[in-house]
């Protein structure tokens, strides 16, 4: 495997401005309020929106559940089960292996991407501001390192160009092949299932000669270079990999299993529609049961559905913390009023963000589960009456 030899450079630049009035920090707090606003408003499309997704999902999955078929045999078609939703398990296979003629490869193998990269001077930046004589000034330090990288960088871009310039495109380009008919046993997998695999792994080439004279294999790399110890602005190195294998290899051993739920249309198996309006077309590396899948399909549903709902209460809680910074910009002359202000918005916009998106769930819910939507109804109170009590009760005159 040979070594990445990068040589790195620094250089700092300060730039300074005058610091802002008054009337210029209002200005920028209302365009960040019109932010907010929008912010605001796309939070409750989000939080409501998913939660009759995930209901949905759920509901498809029963019904799937309760629905499918587990195949005696894949190497047979059997028309009592044309339309229906079906489970079966076997190994892939393709009717013809996956070919680079570049670098003289072959794979027998459901998907076969090339990834080429360059080696390139990539920048970084670190930034600190600070006031100094009433102006506020930024230093900036530009640092710049030869690294691989799989896309192109413009150097254009850079702060300093001169002695950093990486060429304007590769001269391999990078590409994925897929095999035109995928299929387990007698059935042929859809589209949508093919694009399920895609659980790649690094192509081994050390039972591969170098293909060209300019090109020179070390470890799992084509390097594209006079010296690859010594890379240069400009090299390549090239490197592969596959997913679904479906063959038996005597290097990559034998072919990948599946499981499959999916409708069966002849020897096909394409998408099913739920009567939820969902569609069910699963497939899962290895070999696993009815029950297994699912389980898997419901975790998956319920990872998705929290990690949208955290996404739609932080859009919440930005969106009500930009239309109330004005309150902060009024008062930020005072540095121990502006402190305080600035903790109670943001505990402001805590309780209000976590009690608007409980109540959107549970409005999500209402059509589904109306006892659940009452419950969480009833929850997306407690934000506001633990803040109400922290509040010391007024002195009796």
């Amino acid at each position: 495997q040979f070594s990445d030899t990068g040589s790195r450079k620094e250089h700092v630049k300060i730039t300074s401005e005058s610091k802002p009035g008054f009337l210029e920090r209002l200005s920028e707090t209302s365009g960040g309020m019109l932010m907010g606003l929008v912010t605001f408003l796309l939070s409750f499309y989000l939080l409501f929106t998913n939660e009759g997704r995930a209901l949905r999902t759920a509901r498809s999955l029963d019904e799937g559940l309760s629905l499918v078929i587990p195949l005696d045999t894949i190497h047979s078609v059997s028309q009592q089960n044309e339309g229906r939703l079906v489970h079966l398990a076997g190994a892939l296979s393709t009717s013809k292996p996956l070919f680079d003629p570049s670098y003289g490869l072959s794979i027998q193998a459901v998907k076969l991407k090339r990834n080429v990269e360059m080696y390139q001077w990539v920048e970084y930046e670190d930034s600190t501001e600070y006031e100094e004589n009433g102006e506020i000034k930024k230093e900036t330090k530009y640092s710049y390192n030869t690294e691989w990288k799989s896309e192109v960088v413009n150097s254009r871009n850079f702060d300093r160009e001169i002695g950093h310039k990486n060429p304007s495109a590769m001269a391999v380009e990078s590409f994925t092949a897929v095999s035109p008919n995928v299929q387990v046993g007698s059935f042929v997998l859809s589209k949508g299932l093919v694009d399920k695999i895609d659980d790649f792994k690094q192509l081994s080439l050390s039972n591969l000669e170098d293909p060209h004279a300019d090109v020179t294999r070390g470890g799992d790399y084509f390097y594209h270079s006079e010296n690859p110890r010594r890379p240069e602005v400009g090299d390549l190195r090239v490197s592969f990999f596959y997913a679904g294998l479906s063959g038996d290899d005597p290097h990559l051993g034998y072919a990948d299993k599946v499981t499959v739920i999916a409708r069966q249309r002849g020897n096909e198996l394409v998408a099913y529609h739920t009567k939820s309006g969902d569609v069910l077309q699963i497939l899962y590396p290895g070999d696993l049961s009815v029950e297994e899948v699912f389980q898997k399909e419901h975790e998956s549903n319920t990872m998705k559905t929290w990690a949208l709902r955290a996404a739609g209460w932080l859009a919440m809680f930005v969106g009500i913390s930009l239309m109330t910074r004005i309150f902060y910009t009024l008062v930020d002359w005072f540095p121990v009023v502006r402190d305080l202000v600035n903790i109670g918005l943001k505990a402001f916009a805590f309780c209000v963000a976590s009690s608007l998106s409980l109540l959107t769930i549970s409005i999500g819910w209402l059509f589904y589960r109306p006892l659940w939507s009452l419950l969480i109804g009833l929850l997306s109170l407690v934000p506001i009456v633990v803040a109400k009590s922290r509040v010391p009760p007024k002195k009796q005159q």
